[in-house]
Order: C-alpha cells, then structure tokens, then sequence
C-alpha cells in the first residue's frame, strides 16, 4: 500500500491539453465543461457590449473607463486553483498591463458567471465559495434561461445579495453604477 498523495494539477497541467477543451483547475483537480450552449455565448457577447463597451472600449471617448474586462481568460487563485470565469474585469490600477499574461495572478474586482443547466451548481456553490476564499469583491450570476441577473459583493468572507434583476430592470448594478444598464440586453430575445 502506498502513502503517496496524489498529485495535484496546475495550470502547466492545462497547457497539457487541446485549446479547444474548456478546463479549470479545482482544488488540484482538473474540470472540464462542453461548449456553451448558444443563448450562454449571446450572454457572453453582450457583457463584453453593454459592460465592456462603456468601462473599457470607451475609456477616454465618452465612458466611465478605468476597467479591463476579459472573456474566458485563465485566472491563477492559488498554485492548484486554476479559473476561467465566463466574464472577468479588473481596475486598471490593479493590473496595468494584462496583454501577455497567461495565466493572470490578478484576483479580478469582478467576475460574472453565465449560468448553464449543466455548471449552474458548480458556479453558485463550488466557485461562489472559491471566489469568496480569494477575496473577489464582486459577482454576478447570469441565468439566460431565467432571465435573471443576481449579483453578490462579498462582506466579511461571505457573499451578500446585493440585488436580483429580471429582465424588466433597468439599473445601476454594482461594481458598474456610473451607468444604467437595461438588464434585457443581457439576455437573447424572447420569441
């Protein structure tokens, strides 16, 4: 019998596999996910329009500025906790330069995972709490299929709902207040 622990995965692990495989890395673990369906990619899209557009894209032209936001980049939390949030934003003052950085050792000031009928468990408890572990100060869970929006800051080391919007609000939804956002545009349109 051996007394070996196994050995935990890291992010030279993840460079091991296909590019086309969507993988974090777990508590050691390696954790793969299929592509996303179309209406999480749509979501994707429009965080990168409606979030992105005014507090990156438009920095100096006429939007608020000051953040990076990043689709499906490789977070490194800690040596065997490997993330790819759907959506992540940083203050430019916390991480001046990410262009050539895989993976960035930034925890984000922001993360917003799409839900999906096959992770939506792994995102509101398994990452929720790893988030939390990191200190990221800020969360949002998407559910196209809902509509909903819920979004988190954290508060002592635990997550505090700091607001729920459908698809009739209009907001100023935290960390993000300098606008309104129409949360409809998040979501693909209703038939």
């Amino acid at each position: 019998m051996s007394d070996t622990a196994p050995r935990l995965a890291t992010y030279d692990d993840l460079l091991g596999l296909a590019e086309d495989i969507h993988a974090e890395v777990l508590a050691g673990q390696i954790i793969t996910s299929p592509a996303p369906l179309p209406m999480h990619a749509r979501a994707q899209r429009a965080l990168g329009r409606f979030i992105g557009g005014p507090f990156d894209d438009d920095d100096g032209r006429g939007g608020p500025g000051g953040w990076w936001i990043l689709p499906e980049v490789n977070v490194r939390l800690a040596p065997h906790d490997v993330v790819r949030p759907d959506v992540a934003g940083w203050r430019r003052e916390r991480l001046p330069a990410p262009w050539n950085t895989r993976p960035i050792d930034v925890v984000p000031d922001w993360i917003c995972e799409i839900l999906s009928p096959s992770n939506a468990a792994h995102d509101r408890v398994t990452k929720a709490k790893l988030y939390a572990k990191h200190g990221l100060p800020n969360l949002w869970l998407l559910d196209p299929a809902e509509p909903v929006l819920e979004v988190f800051q954290l508060t002592d080391g635990r997550w505090t709902c700091v607001g729920s919007y459908d698809d009739a609000a209009t907001a100023r939804v935290v960390p993000f207040e300098a606008i309104e956002l129409a949360v409809d545009a998040l979501f693909p349109p209703k038939h």
